[in-house]
């Protein structure tokens, strides 16, 4: 991988949008909706990282509480304390490779246990993207991601 790769710091939103576990999934999917997210990082009250509330569990809420009613209308016993995350050093390839191997839509991204960012599909697509700009080879017809190898690395075959 080039030294100039890009990283999770390089590419993350910063401005991230997360919920508590005593909140009520009413009001969280309220908070979807007016920020147009389709999930959001659950931290504790001091900001510790707790796992992912998603718009797909919010559906599946509301599908059970129409046919059982629910226990109750905290988000904290449905949050997904085994999402993925990643640290702010994770390498561009690492991270679309999980985005294309996961159903996850987005990756918080933690240091020391608290979450500085947010990484997207879509943000993943725009770094990608202004990358094949700058380093569209013009020699040759084959695509070329500097973030994966350098050109002197790469085999025809």
């Amino acid at each position: 991988m080039p030294k100039n790769a890009l990283t999770a710091q390089d590419i993350m939103t910063t401005k991230v949008i997360s919920v508590t576990p005593d909140q009520d999934l009413f009001d969280v999917i309220g908070l979807f909706i007016k920020h147009k997210i389709s999930g959001a990082p659950v931290v504790d009250r001091a900001g510790r990282y707790l796992g992912v509330f998603t718009e797909r569990t919010s559906i599946k809420l509301l599908m059970d509480a129409m046919n059982h009613g629910t226990p109750t209308n905290r988000i904290e016993p449905f949050i997904d304390s085994d999402a993925v995350t990643v640290s702010a050093d994770t390498d561009l390839l690492t991270i679309a490779q999980i985005l294309q191997e996961t159903q996850y839509r987005r990756l918080p991204v933690l240091k020391n246990g608290k979450v500085i960012g947010l990484i997207s599909r879509r943000d993943v697509l725009q770094a990608a993207h202004k990358l094949m700009e700058l380093e569209q080879p013009q020699e040759s017809t084959f695509l070329y991601l500097s973030l994966i190898h350098e050109r002197s690395e790469l085999t025809v075959g």
